[in-house]
C-alpha cells in the first residue's frame, strides 16, 4: 500500500494508471508529499523508494478549466525540453478526472532551490547571489530566442493585440475585487492604456518569469546554474518585454520590513533592475527603451493580484498568516506603478 495521501492525490490510484499507461517505471510503493509555496496550481514529489517523480494537477475544488490547464502546461515543457531552456522531461499527461479527481501530468524531478528571499540567498553569499541572478536574464533571453513554429508552438497564443488584451483582462479581474477606494489604481490602468507600445516580434513568454520560479544548483565545478524553469502556467505566445518588466518589477528594492510579499531583490550581491535590463538588451538585441511600460504594467498586475487576496481576506475565504497585512501593500504598489510610468 501507498504511504499516505497527499491532499489532491490518491496515491493508489496513481499507482494504477502508471502501471497502464508506463508499464515498468515504478518499482515499488507510493509515497508523496505536498511541495508548500505554490500559488495556483498543486506540486507534489512522489517516490518509489528509488526514483523520484513530480506531479502537478489544478488547485482542490477549481473550476475554471483555461486557468489551470495542464495539457498546456505538459505541451509547453514537452516542446522547449530539446532546447537550450533548461525544463523537466514531461512523461505522462492524463486527462481522465477520475484518477485523481483532475487532469494532471508528471515529470521528472530535478534537484535544485527555489530562491524566495533575501534571508535564502545570504546563504550563499553576494557573488552567487549575483550569478544566479545574472543567469536568470541569460536563461529568459534563451526562452525568447526559441522559434515557436520550430519546436511545434506556432498556434500556442494569439499575439496580435496582446498588450491591449492583457491591460483588459487585468482591468477586468481589478473590477471583480473591488471593495474599496484605492487611489491612483484607476490613473495608471487609464495611464497604461493611453502609453500601450507596440510589440516586438512575438515570442514564447513565461507569464511568471521570476527567481523563485527555477531551480538553481551547483555544478561539479562549483558554478550555480539553472537547472530548470517551473510553473509554466501563465504561458503563451506573446510580446517578450512583459517577462522582462515583471523581472525588473521583482527587482526592486521595497523595503517593506516583515512584508507578507517575498522578495530577493535586497540581497547582498543582487543586481537591480538597470542591469538587468541592459544585459537583456545586449544579449538579445530587442530594443528596451519602452521597458518602463512594461514594469509599470507589471507593478499593477501584482496591485490586482494582491487586492483580490485582500478581497478575499475580508470574505473571510483566506486560510493562514500574513494575509491581513496585504491591503496595505496594495498602494505601494499603484504608487510605483505610477513613479515608474511618469519617470520611463
Amino acid at each position: 500500500m501507498s504511504v499516505g495521501h497527499p491532499p489532491g492525490l490518491d496515491l493508489d490510484q496513481l499507482r494504477r494508471h502508471l502501471d497502464r499507461e508506463r508499464p515498468g517505471l515504478v518499482a515499488g510503493p507510493l509515497s508523496g508529499r505536498i511541495v508548500e509555496g505554490g500559488r495556483s496550481n498543486l506540486t507534489y514529489i512522489v517516490d518509489d523508494g528509488s526514483s523520484t517523480w513530480v506531479v502537478r494537477r489544478p488547485p482542490l475544488g477549481h473550476v475554471l478549466a483555461t486557468a489551470h490547464d495542464m495539457k498546456r502546461e505538459h505541451r509547453v515543457i514537452s516542446a522547449l525540453h530539446p532546447t537550450s531552456v533548461p525544463v523537466p522531461e514531461a512523461l505522462l499527461l492524463c486527462e481522465d478526472d477520475s484518477v485523481v479527481g483532475a487532469p494532471f501530468y508528471i515529470m521528472e524531478f530535478v534537484a535544485g532551490t527555489p530562491y524566495r528571499t533575501a534571508e535564502q540567498l545570504a546563504q550563499i553569499g553576494p557573488e552567487r547571489t549575483r550569478a544566479a541572478v545574472l543567469g536568470l536574464v541569460d536563461t529568459l533571453v534563451d526562452l525568447h530566442a526559441v522559434d515557436p513554429a520550430e519546436v511545434g508552438l506556432g498556434d500556442f497564443g494569439r499575439p496580435d493585440g496582446f498588450l491591449d488584451r492583457q491591460l483588459r483582462r487585468w482591468g477586468k479581474q481589478l473590477d471583480a475585487s473591488r471593495n474599496r477606494e484605492l487611489a491612483g489604481v484607476d490613473e495608471l490602468h487609464a495611464a497604461l492604456g493611453r502609453a500601450l507600445p507596440t510589440s516586438p516580434a512575438a515570442t514564447i513568454v513565461h507569464g511568471d518569469y521570476r527567481l523563485d520560479n527555477v531551480l538553481i544548483n551547483q555544478d561539479d565545478d562549483g558554478v550555480d546554474r539553472i537547472k530548470a524553469v517551473l510553473d509554466w502556467e501563465m504561458s503563451t505566445l506573446g510580446d517578450p518585454l512583459t517577462d522582462l518588466g515583471l523581472l525588473a518589477m521583482y527587482s526592486a528594492k521595497l523595503d517593506l520590513p516583515d512584508s507578507p510579499v517575498s522578495t530577493s531583490a535586497a540581497a547582498a550581491g543582487h543586481p537591480d533592475a538597470s542591469e538587468l535590463i541592459e544585459r537583456y538588451a545586449a544579449r538579445s538585441g530587442r530594443d528596451v527603451s519602452a521597458v518602463s511600460w512594461y514594469t509599470a504594467f507589471a507593478w499593477f498586475k501584482l496591485a490586482v493580484i494582491l487586492e483580490g487576496i485582500h478581497y478575499r481576506y475580508t470574505l473571510g475565504q483566506t486560510v493562514g498568516a500574513g494575509f491581513d497585512r496585504i491591503g496595505e501593500l496594495v498602494p505601494v504598489f499603484i504608487e510605483h506603478g505610477l513613479t515608474t510610468l511618469q519617470e520611463g
